[in-house]
């Protein structure tokens, strides 16, 4: 995969947030970096099941997940580009094709672990639930839905923040971003028929420096920096997100949660 995406020819000012900094060379673009991506995987045990992935986005995850040895894996992205993206990564070693998160079109209970990462939070209420209604059917009974998000804290934010927080990440990143609450993520799942076995966060330190460091390497870190420097408007475009991040670094942060599927009768969820 080439160091940058090119710039599209649309102005940057409209580009959703993740592929603006995609196109200027982050590769890891989850609210709670690489580390939190890892011991998600880790907790939702990939090795030896049939793992789909949701949104792949760039292929990072699914690097990942194949280095933990499934039976087999299948991402499903609805964007061309990162289908292709992925591909390119996946290689012999899995399948992705394209189609939307809440309609994959895999069969009934054809997987062990589905995994989504960083893509129900820029949905509303109606798309998290179709999304997650849709993990529910792919999941075999017993099987494992992993998902790693924006969450706002505390548990206790009054709706008045809430809003305040969502109407700021929206004019920012250019995506009607709705995080949720650790516990109203957690409840998400259970209203689906899910049963919450892992619930893991991290700072969202997405554009600071040290976590930077962490996910991109030197190299990477100054591949993104010369890239800021010869585009002024996506320049502009990250400072404004990362002044939005910082006043509000308070209230948000990346959870990890991994949820089992209750089979059906069983009364529990």
């Amino acid at each position: 995969m080439p160091d940058t995406l090119p710039m599209p020819e649309r102005p940057v000012e409209d580009l959703p947030g993740h592929w603006l900094l995609a196109r200027l060379g982050k590769r890891v673009l989850r609210p709670g970096g690489r580390e939190l991506t890892e011991r998600l995987i880790h907790a939702a045990q990939p090795a030896g099941a049939d793992v789909v992935e949701l949104a792949p986005g760039l292929g990072k995850t699914a690097r990942l997940l194949l280095d933990a040895h499934p039976a087999s894996y299948r991402g499903v992205d609805e964007d061309p580009e990162a289908v292709v993206l992925t591909r390119q990564v996946v290689g012999s070693a899995g399948e992705v094709s394209e189609g939307e998160a809440s309609r994959t079109g895999l069969p009934d209970s054809s997987a062990d672990l589905v995994i989504g990462e960083a893509m129900l939070t820029m949905q509303g209420a109606r798309g998290k639930d179709a999304i997650v209604a849709e993990a529910h059917r792919v999941l075999r009974d017993g099987g494992r839905y992993a998902i790693h998000e924006l969450c706002l804290e505390p548990d206790t934010l009054d709706d008045d923040a809430k809003t305040e927080i969502r109407r700021a990440l929206a004019r920012s990143i250019k995506v009607n971003a709705r995080p949720l609450t650790t516990q109203e993520w957690t409840g998400l799942l259970t209203s689906h028929g899910f049963e919450v076995t892992s619930v893991d966060h991290n700072g969202m330190e997405l554009l600071k420096p040290r976590r930077n460091l962490a996910d991109e390497g030197v190299k990477g870190v100054a591949t993104i920096l010369f890239n800021l420097l010869r585009h002024p408007g996506a320049r502009r475009r990250v400072l404004a997100m990362r002044k939005v991040f910082n006043t509000y670094s308070d209230s948000l942060a990346a959870v990890a949660v991994v949820a089992t599927k209750v089979p059906a009768g069983d009364s529990r969820g």
